[in-house]
């Protein structure tokens, strides 16, 4: 109990004294996550939308497919992006592997079957009813599918904000990417690990203190959106 006492005023002085590692660290946590789940919503939301709109029977196999990359262990998107990017991989002549961009790659890896398949709920959950209205208000195809859209943009919301969890609290992946290298891939995630493992309980826990409120202020910011649009 006194370690974890001791790791909230760690927490506390670290972010008092605009300590310039942690900074860097925390900067470059931030915009590794929201790169990727920017890029995961661009590419998540139209083919959730897409699969969604479309009869189940026809889309069993691809949704099949999304709900298991949906619970694909970290390590192993790490490894598959790792033998993707490294030199004798097919992308190997772009030297991506142990950059922040690597990392981006591997977080969109895990974040965009999230956003896909949670979409694709959100959007069949209400997608035949307001289709229906839709049509029957002489609506075609294309105003209808942007009517469905719309109307589950909460649900879909939902499905960015769950993706944004997973990414910021990533560590297997990114390490395995981004090699941990001090002031270039080292994030709060693998920073953690770092100093758990040399002994450093008290910045660990101050660490992950951070992450926590990190995280709680983004999503409670989306949540709120959410939980305000539902109630108009």
């Amino acid at each position: 109990m006194s370690r974890l006492y001791e790791g909230f005023l760690e927490a506390i002085r670290l972010i008092i004294s605009f300590d310039p590692d942690l900074l860097t660290i925390v900067l470059l946590s931030l915009r590794v996550s929201l790169t990727a789940i920017i890029i995961s919503t661009l590419i998540g939301v139209p083919l959730g939308a897409l699969l969604g709109l479309k009869s189940e029977k026809k889309t069993r196999f691809f949704n099949k497919l999304i709900f298991t990359f949906m619970g694909m262990p970290p390590v192993v998107a790490g490894l598959i992006i790792f033998l993707i990017l490294s030199r004798q991989g097919p992308l190997g002549v772009l030297s991506l592997l142990y950059t922040p961009t690597a990392m981006v790659i591997a977080q969109v890896f895990l974040a965009s079957p999230i956003v896909i398949g949670l979409t694709t709920v959100g959007i069949r959950a209400k997608g035949s009813v307001v289709e229906e209205v839709a049509r029957s208000l002489g609506a075609g195809p294309t105003l209808t599918a942007w009517t469905v859209i719309k109307e589950s943009r909460f649900a879909i919301l939902g499905a960015v904000i769950t993706g944004f969890s997973r990414v910021v609290a990533e560590v297997g992946a990114v390490m395995i990417v981004g090699g941990n290298i001090e002031g270039h891939t080292r994030v709060m995630t693998t920073a953690i690990v770092l100093e758990t493992r040399k002994g450093n309980f008290e910045l660990a826990i101050g660490l992950g203190l951070i992450l926590l409120m990190i995280s709680f202020i983004v999503n409670s910011v989306l949540y709120s959106i959410q939980r305000g649009g539902e109630n108009n």
